[in-house]
């Protein structure tokens, strides 16, 4: 019977990457998720308290009739105005429904990874929404309000036109946003077109869906028997005792890509959608408000065609489900003329509704019906549809494909993946289908490795921030097995960065957990962002900074650190005549031994222009850019090097040569003095010179070694602190002017030019200048005279630049800046690789520093940034948005006659003036007036409720114009002004005056026949 083929690839398939939600009892998939599977009926019912605190008319909630039930939401009168940009009057004087999607299109973007301000493709929004109740009773009673705000205003922040391309405007989304309306059906045909978009490319992700909000929520509804609504607040879909349904509010928002995108992107892939179809019923049923076997049948053969779908192989179908009497045996008997086309079995698929959990959300109904297969696919388990007793006796589930699942229920694996059908049929016929299917398993897991991760929070408010740390440390508590990577990825590229900031490393989601709420000083940093990108400027040390395995932790771990390294040691390799890396990362036994020979200047020189010209890289593969750069003696040649003045080879053979000419001199030494310049020149003998200021009262002095151990004991005798560095000559001296001719030499046969990167001048203290940069004596004389490091960095700091950043081992620049820094300033000063005292590992202290660049609003970029084992987007706590209320109060209610005179049209032909519009209507019959007291009550009710001047006795009630809702109406007016309870099938059956008048009359009988003799004379009293 199979006439399907199984598709080798899923080519047309859509992704369900995320999701949104507000439904009744859950604000989170994952709470809803609970409820669902514990079996939770989120109905509210509500004392007469409550509704007449809301307004309701107390005459009303006293009717034997009113049902004091309906789902509702939480908190519906708070928003996060600021977050959104609203004013408080803007925001009060929105409709709840546009304020709560627009949130839920927030939030199910953050819980598929996206930034909607970073994406790269054009995101599309398809949506729709509920009447505005809210701007019919809260805002427009209000004159005064309303004439303040404006009545356009009004319209554009209520109206359902202007729900989806409010979302596209604050969320900055760029594709097609389209206002959806079919009723019921609404969000699951929002879906429907969402997926053509996507297949037809006019967007390249899309958000789907609707929300459903009617105020005041703390309401019930007047029952009518046999009409759509449930007679004491439960919903019980295709059960023997379903009555009716129970609406509620609600909102809910999918987000949806071309499957092969999301797969490459490393999306969550919750779902996939394999097909889907709409249509509408047209005229073949009993009503327009009817449904139809037929038009529901077409809907879904259709979306089992288009997802190329075996019926046979679905094995879950989530029902429309009202609970009504009429709609349950309908869409079993839709359900069963297509499924059993294509297979015999008995009780294979599984029906459930949602309905029963969380009652009708009316335009959101279809999307809550898709969210709880996506989330029963996910689990591999199918919740159960509640107050399920006995079957419908309207229903042959016997000889059908299908039995209700009352229990929760796993759902067993099959021979093709896991498929379902979800079904909304709107008022008026529109019909939607959905077929979805498990999501793929894409490969193996992955392993969870311990190297460190940066986790990025950030917020528009301090408060935000402090509950966004507390979301996140508790996920990661309870997902402790998660892998930290997508959860940095995830923090990194899915969220916009705003003003308050924290960032935290760690190894493992449990050591994240830990220190996300202790606040590890050496973990967790946190700051307010200021400025928008500032400039950084790039310090590189000299010598004396360098010392074994510096770096070794990035090369080992990120990729463009090692390609230059390995780059540059391949092209030293001639020009010192060994491979550079035996003495970056020696094996362990030989580390005291090349500690020594990495001191040697021969050595040290090209080992410090390689970490840092290789760390700068990193940096600026991750998007830092330097604006300005400085180095200290040898640290100079990377900035010069940076800023095109050489080209990376002519660089490094010059550091070489450098290097290797210096090697060649006497040995000298080097004391570190804590005394101004000029103090220190009053104690310098000739033999020894001022080699580098470094800061107001730090400089170095160079010369002979017995001469500086002669200077370093006078210093400490008279209590000055002083320090021999780790140098092998004395540098920046004039031990240095045997090799200047020979060095300057080697400068002028290598290409120079004028530097694209402004940089400071170790010779004068100021920035270099074009001339200087490309002369051979400015580059010989570099290394025979004192290093101004102390006036460069005052004149950067005058320049207004705020960040410094060391791009080198150690620290030592970072301390000599922060000492030339005022106290109370806010620059911000980092280095780059850790003190080799430092027992962190190299990654975690560069990430720490990378997340405190991020603090002080230095942009990241963050693609670039994530290691390269292909992490993924993963759904984590999404913004807690800080709401208040912002609501308009409806008036009061109170006893004063409120009706208004309708407009009344002829229902049968008369005189037109010239100028009006024949808008008479065909009727099958003449027109006869009622002819006693019961045909005049009815025929008044008719008038009243359909807007006609005069009905006739033989006027037909369908031809009149009237449906099945109007009939829900025409029969409580009666309860209510007859005191007589008529059936909604003698109403269908008897569509005119003079027979309905007669069933009334036989109802009154048999009643009476039940009575006793008293009974009946009290009721004939009565009447």
């Amino acid at each position: 019977m199979n006439n399907f083929s199984e598709p080798i690839e899923n080519l047309d398939a859509i992704a369900i990457v995320g999701m949104a939600i507000r439904f009744p009892g859950a604000d989170s998939v994952e709470q809803f998720w609970q409820n669902l599977q514990q079996g939770v009926e989120s109905i509210s019912f509500f004392s007469d308290a409550d509704m007449i605190a809301a307004g309701l008319n107390p005459e009303l909630i006293q009717n034997p009739r009113y049902v004091k039930a309906r789902s509702i939401l939480e908190n519906v009168e708070q928003f996060d105005a600021k977050f959104f940009g609203f004013t408080p009057r803007e925001a009060a004087i929105t409709d709840p429904q546009h304020r709560i999607l627009l949130e839920c299109a927030w939030e199910s973007l953050e819980n598929a990874g996206y930034n909607s301000e970073t994406y790269p493709g054009r995101i599309g929004v398809y949506a729709g929404m509920g009447l505005s109740s809210y701007s019919l009773f809260n805002l427009y009673p209000n004159r005064d309000l309303i004439e303040s705000v404006g009545v356009f205003q009004t319209l554009i922040s209520n109206d359902k036109d202007f729900l989806p391309t409010r979302i596209s405007y604050q969320l900055n989304l760029r594709g097609p946003s389209v206002n959806v309306q079919t009723a019921c059906s609404t969000s699951l045909v929002a879906v429907h077109i969402a997926c053509q978009s996507l297949l037809n490319g006019e967007c390249d992700m899309a958000l789907a869906g609707a929300a459903s909000i009617r105020v005041p929520q703390q309401s019930g509804y007047l029952y009518q028997e046999e009409s759509i609504l449930s007679p004491d607040g439960h919903c019980r879909p295709f059960d023997a005792n379903a009555q009716g349904t129970v609406f509620g509010n609600g909102a809910g928002i999918v987000v949806l890509k071309r499957l092969d995108n999301a797969i490459a992107d490393g999306d969550t892939i919750r779902a996939i959608i394999k097909g889907s179809a709409i249509n509408n019923d047209g005229h073949l049923k009993v009503g327009y408000t009817a449904p139809s076997v037929a038009g529901q049948a077409e809907a879904i053969a259709e979306a089992m065609a288009v997802a190329n779908v075996n019926p046979e192989t679905v094995s879950y179908i989530q029902t429309h489900g009202t609970g009504t009497a009429l709609g349950d045996p309908i869409e079993i008997a839709a359900l069963t003329q297509v499924f059993s086309r294509y297979t015999d079995k008995k009780a294979c698929c599984a029906l459930g509704s949602v309905k029963s959990n969380i009652g009708h959300l009316d335009a959101a109904a279809g999307i809550a019906g898709l969210i709880q297969t996506v989330l029963a696919l996910e689990h591999q388990a199918i919740p159960p549809t509640l107050h399920f007793e006995s079957p419908n006796p309207q229903i042959d589930f016997e000889n059908s494909p299908f039995y209700l699942n009352a229990k929760l229920s796993e759902w067993p694996e099959g021979e093709t993946p896991r498929r379902a059908g979800v079904s909304s049929f709107g008022i008026g016929g529109t019909n939607a289908h959905v077929v979805l299917e498990e999501a793929p398993i894409l490969s193996q897991p992955r392993t969870n490795s311990r190297d460190p991760k940066l986790l990025a929070i950030s917020a528009k408010t301090a408060s935000a921030l402090e509950q966004a740390t507390q979301n996140l440390g508790q996920y990661l508590k309870i997902h402790s097995d998660c892998n930290l990577a997508d959860v940095a990825y995830t923090l990194q590229v899915g969220r916009q960065g705003f003003n308050y900031r924290r960032v935290v490393v760690a190894e493992t989601a449990e050591a994240a957990a830990i220190a996300l709420s202790s606040r590890e000083p050496q973990s967790v940093f946190s700051g307010e962002c200021t400025t928008v990108n500032p400039p950084v400027t790039f310090m590189f040390p000299g010598q004396g900074s360098q010392y074994v395995n510096m770096g070794q932790g990035l090369y080992d771990n990120q990729p463009i650190f090692r390609e230059w390294v390995d780059r540059a040691c391949e092209l030293l390799l001639p020009h010192l005549g060994l491979d550079l890396r035996t003495l970056l990362y020696p094996e362990p036994d030989r580390e005291a031994a090349t500690t020594e020979q990495l001191a040697q200047t021969q050595f040290t020189q090209p080992a410090l222009f390689v970490i840092e010209y290789a760390t700068a890289q990193l940096w600026q593969s991750w998007g830092i850019q330097p604006t300005a750069a400085i180095g200290h003696s040898i640290g100079e040649y990377v900035a010069a090097c940076l800023a095109g003045v050489f080209s990376f080879e002519d660089a490094l053979g010059l550091v070489a040569v450098r290097g290797r000419l210096m090697q060649q001199l006497p040995g000298g030494s080097m004391l570190a003095v804590c005394l101004s310049a000029e103090e220190v020149r009053s104690h310098l003998e000739d033999s020894l010179s001022l080699a580098t200021i470094n800061s107001p009262s730090l400089c170095a002095v160079s010369g002979k070694t017995e001469a500086i151990a002669q200077l370093e004991r006078q210093l400490t005798a008279t209590g000055i602190t002083c320090r021999r560095l780790h140098t092998s000559h004395a540098f920046h001296s004039p031990m240095m002017e045997p090799i200047l001719d020979e060095f300057r030499d080697r400068v002028a046969q290598v290409r120079r030019n004028a530097p694209q990167l402004p940089f400071i001048s170790n010779l004068t203290g100021t920035w270099i200048t074009p001339e200087e940069a490309i002369d051979p004596d400015y580059w010989a004389n570099h290394l025979r005279q004192p290093v101004q490091f102390s006036d460069g960095i005052t004149e950067v700091l005058n320049q207004g630049y705020s960040i410094f950043l060391e791009v080198g081992p150690g620290w030592t620049l970072s301390t000599l800046t922060q000492q030339q820094v005022h106290p109370k300033s806010s620059r911000t000063i980092l280095s780059s690789l850790r003190h080799p005292r430092d027992e962190q590992s190299d990654l975690a202290f560069l990430l720490a520093t990378a997340g405190r660049l991020w603090l002080s609003g230095v942009e990241i970029d963050w693609m670039a940034f994530s290691p390269q084992e292909s992490p993924r987007r993963i759904p984590l706590p999404t913004y807690p948005f800080q709401r208040q209320r912002y609501w308009i109060d409806p008036p009061q209610f109170t006893r004063q006659n409120t009706t208004r005179e309708l407009p009344k049209f002829p229902a049968h032909s008369e005189t037109i003036q010239d100028g009006e519009t024949d808008s008479e209507t065909v009727l099958s019959s003449s027109y006869i007036a009622p002819r006693n007291d019961l045909e005049q009550a009815l025929a008044e009710i008719w008038q009243e409720l359909l807007g006609i001047e005069k009905v006739g006795i033989n006027d037909n009630f369908f031809e009149l114009g009237g449906h099945s809702l109007l009939a829900t109406q025409v029969l409580s007016r009666i309860a209510t002004t007859l005191d007589v309870k008529v059936p909604m099938r003698r109403l269908m059956e008897t569509a005119t005056i003079a027979e309905l008048a007669v069933a009334i009359e036989e109802e009154l009988i048999a009643e009476m026949e039940g009575l006793s003799e008293e009974e009946a004379e009290r009721l004939l009293l009565q009447a």
